[in-house]
């Protein structure tokens, strides 16, 4: 381990390189105390190249890196966490140049520990589910891209199981449902899972249908990667929105 006193000297180009190859640990909590010795705006610039790895395992590291690396710089420096979530809306901004990976999941889990940034900003991740509407205010930032809405509906699951009470305020349960018909398994199985995180009896009949669907989908959770069915995942669903 780099000692202390050594990232003080280092480039910003050394500790990119340090942090992305710390982010093939495969213990999450170990990989988050290896980071605690560099400065958090240093290792967050970094961990934008982790969010959009093609390695699977890097990348949702990543995603969980920087929901901790963000909510330590929001206690040095508020508004400097403020520049970091403009920074992933405009990445999903046609205006950017570029397409956003890792975006949505990442802000979900900067807004799953920092409860001010979630004040501030869930009402922006919610509108990527929303079209935009015709009357006044309607201004919604629908994702098409099936990929982007998997981050996303990962995000809202996320979002569910820890800011629960601000997700329903902001009306998410309504704009969950429209993706259990989506032509993508993973889209399915992730929506199902948000709307059972939740815990709002919304579709259930559709929730029920989706009980033998057995396209597989890849779920992180607490460090670790796992590969449910979408039907697994919806007879999941149905017991918690059962049991809340």
């Amino acid at each position: 381990m780099v000692l202390l006193y050594e990232t003080k000297q280092m480039s910003t180009r050394k500790i990119k390189k340090q942090v992305l190859s710390l982010l093939k640990s495969p213990e999450l909590e170990v990989l988050l105390g290896n980071l605690e010795q560099y400065p958090a705006k240093a290792v967050i610039n970094a961990l934008f190249s982790g969010i959009c790895c093609s390695d699977e395992l890097v990348r949702w590291h990543a995603v969980s890196c920087m929901g901790v690396m963000v909510s330590r710089l929001a206690d040095e420096d508020f508004e400097e966490a403020r520049i970091i979530m403009r920074r992933l809306l405009w990445s999903l901004n046609d205006e950017s140049g570029g397409i956003g990976w890792g975006a949505p999941e990442t802000m979900a889990e900067i807004m799953s520990q920092q409860e001010q940034l979630a004040w501030e900003y869930a009402h922006m991740l919610i509108s990527y589910m929303r079209e935009d509407g015709e009357e006044l205010l309607q201004d919604g930032n629908f994702l098409e891209h099936e990929t982007l809405q998997q981050g996303l509906l990962w995000g809202a699951g996320r979002l569910a199981r820890t800011r629960r009470q601000l997700m329903l305020e902001k009306g998410m349960a309504d704009d969950l449902p429209p993706y259990l018909q989506s032509g993508d398994g993973s889209v399915r199985g992730l929506a199902v899972r948000a709307i059972g995180l939740l815990g709002e009896p919304v579709q259930l009949a559709e929730i029920k249908a989706l009980a033998d669907d057995r396209n597989i989908v890849r779920i992180y959770e607490q460090g670790k990667l796992y590969s449910l069915s979408v039907g697994e995942l919806a007879r999941q669903a149905l017991q918690r929105i059962g049991s809340s």
